[in-house]
C-alpha cells in the first residue's frame, strides 16, 4: 500500500514550518541519494530500545570492512576520529572513521544506518536512522548485529557504569589471562563454582532443560577483600566462550539504569553479569533491583555473580529467596596450605628455600591474598637489589601495616598534621 502523508516536506515551505523544514530538507537529500546510490526505496525505522549494539558493530564492522561508507553528511562537520586505548597488544592513539554524520550501507541486509548532527538554534545533537527495504531485512539485521556483539566480546569484560548521564558502557580487553589453575581457592568450593558455571554455558543449557530447571542462575560471592574474588570473576571470563559484563554500583544507580541495564543483558544471553560490591546499592533503587531479580524473563539465560566484602550489609531479601541469588560462597582468608601453594605459583622459590617457604605461609597467618602478593613483590625487590631477604621483618612489617589498617591507626600524633593550605 502507497504510503500517503498529511503534511509532504514538497507542499510546504520553511514559512510553514521552518524546524521542520531545516530538518526535512536534509532529510530528502538523504533519501534522494541512497535511491540513486542503492536503487533501493527505503522504509525509516525508530529504534524505541536504544540498541547501542547497532552502533558499536557498526564502528567495528567499518575497520573491519563489512559496512560500506556511502558518503559524508555534511562538509564542515568531523569525517574521522583520534582515541586512545589498547589495540591487540599495543597501547597508543588511533584515527578510526567517524560513525556521526555518515551513511554507511549493509548490502548483506539492505540496511542503512545514519548519523545525524541536528543543528538547531538552541542545541546540537546527533539522532540516528536504521533504513531497510522491509521488515523481514531489519530484523535479519538485528539478529546478526547481536551474534555480531556477542562475538565482539570474546577476550573483553564489557563494563556498565552508572554516572548521573545514565549508563556509559566499555570494553575492557583482557591483556592478562587468568587461567583457573591461578585461582587460589579451596579445591572443593573452586570445583562447585566452575561446575556451576560450566554446566550453565554447555550446549546453551541442556542441563537445565534436562531437569526442568529454569534456565538462570545466581550466586554471591562473600567475604574479606583482596582473597580472590575478582580474580575469580576474571578467571570466569577468560574461560568461557559466553560473554561477560561487569556492572559498577555507584550512587546514580537508579530504577532507570537497573533497567537498562538487564534490558541490555537480556538480549546478549546467555552470558555472565558480575555485580561487584553489590552491599553499596543505593537504598532508594534496592526494591527496583529485587523486583527486576524476581521477573519472570529478566533473568533468563543469565548467569548472576555478585560479590561483596560486608555480607552485614546485604539486604536479606536477596539472599533468603529463591531465584535471586540461589547460593552464597564464603571466600576465605587463604590458609597455611594455600599461602604456601599461592608462594610456589609465583614461583617464589627461585630464590628462596623450599623450607623458608614454610616458615613464610606458616606465620602469614590473617594474610590475604592480595598482602601474601605484596610480601612476594617485597622479597623479590630485596632479593634483586639485596640477593638478601630479611624474612622476619618483612613478615613484621606488612603485618603492622596490617593491623594499622585493620584498626585505621596510620598517624600516631593527628594533631602534627594538617589538611589544606596556610595562607
Amino acid at each position: 500500500m502507497t504510503k500517503t502523508f498529511i503534511f509532504p516536506l514538497s507542499e510546504n515551505g520553511r514559512d510553514i514550518s521552518p524546524n521542520y523544514h531545516d530538518y526535512g530538507i536534509v532529510m530528502d537529500k538523504i533519501h534522494q541519494f541512497i535511491l540513486e546510490e542503492t536503487s533501493l526505496s527505503l522504509n525509516i525505522y525508530l529504534d524505541n530500545e536504544d540498541q547501542e549494539e547497532i552502533w558499536n558493530v557498526l564502528a567495528h564492522d567499518v575497520v573491519a570492512g563489512k559496512a560500506r561508507l556511502l558518503s559524508h553528511i555534511y562538509d564542515y562537520v568531523e569525517t574521522s576520529n583520534i582515541s586512545y586505548g589498547q589495540f591487540g597488544e599495543q597501547q597508543g592513539f588511533v584515527i578510526k572513521p567517524s560513525i556521526n554524520n555518515t551513511v554507511y550501507f549493509y548490502p548483506d541486509f539492505n540496511v542503512i544506518l545514519v548519523k545525524l548532527p541536528i543543528f538547531q538554534s538552541y542545541t546540537d545533537y546527533q539522532h540516528e536512522f536504521i533504513y531497510a527495504e522491509n521488515d523481514e531485512s531489519l530484523l535479519s539485521f538485528l539478529t546478526y548485529v547481536y551474534e555480531r556483539q556477542r562475538e565482539m566480546m570474546k577476550n573483553c569484560v564489557s563494563v556498565f557504569t552508572d554516572t548521573d548521564d545514565g549508563v556509559v558502557r566499555t570494553n575492557e580487553r583482557i591483556t592478562q589471562q587468568v587461567s583457573r589453575q591461578d585461582v587460589i581457592l579451596e579445591e572443593e568450593l573452586k570445583n562447585e563454582i566452575y561446575r556451576s558455571i560450566d554446566e550453565f554455558f554447555n550446549e546453551s543449557g541442556d542441563f537445565f532443560k534436562t531437569y526442568n530447571i529454569p534456565y538462570k542462575r545466581g550466586i554471591l560471592l562473600y567475604g574479606p577483600p583482596g582473597n580472590g574474588k575478582t580474580t575469580l570473576v576474571k578467571s570466569i571470563a577468560g574461560s568461557i566462550k559466553a560473554p561477560v559484563a561487569y556492572w559498577q554500583i555507584t550512587e546514580y544507580t537508579s530504577s532507570y539504569s537497573i533497567n537498562e541495564v538487564f534490558s541490555i543483558v537480556a538480549k546478549l544471553a546467555p552470558m555472565v553479569l558480575v555485580i561487584e560490591d553489590i552491599d553499596s546499592m543505593p537504598e532508594s533503587a534496592r526494591s527496583v533491583f529485587l523486583n527486576a531479580l524476581d521477573g519472570a524473563t529478566s533473568k533468563e539465560g543469565i548467569f548472576l555473580i555478585g560479590t561483596t566484602n560486608y555480607p552485614e550489609k546485604i539486604d536479606p531479601a536477596l539472599i533468603n529467596r529463591a531465584g535471586r541469588f540461589d547460593r552464597a560462597y564464603e571466600i576465605k582468608l587463604p590458609s597455611v596450605e594455600l599461602r604456601k601453594k599461592y608462594l610456589l605459583l609465583k614461583e617464589m622459590d627461585r630464590f628462596m628455600d623450599c623450607s623458608d617457604l614454610e616458615y613464610i605461609a606458616e606465620n602469614t597467618k590473617g594474610f590475604s591474598i592480595a598482602q601474601m602478593n605484596e610480601l612476594y613483590t617485597s622479597a623479590a625487590l630485596q632479593w634483586h637489589y639485596d640477593s638478601f631477604i630479611a624474612i622476619d621483618k618483612l613478615i613484621h612489617n606488612l603485618d603492622a601495616a596490617n593491623e594499622k589498617a585493620r584498626k585505621q591507626e596510620w598517624i600516631k600524633d593527628a594533631s602534627s598534621v594538617k589538611m589544606g593550605f596556610d595562607i
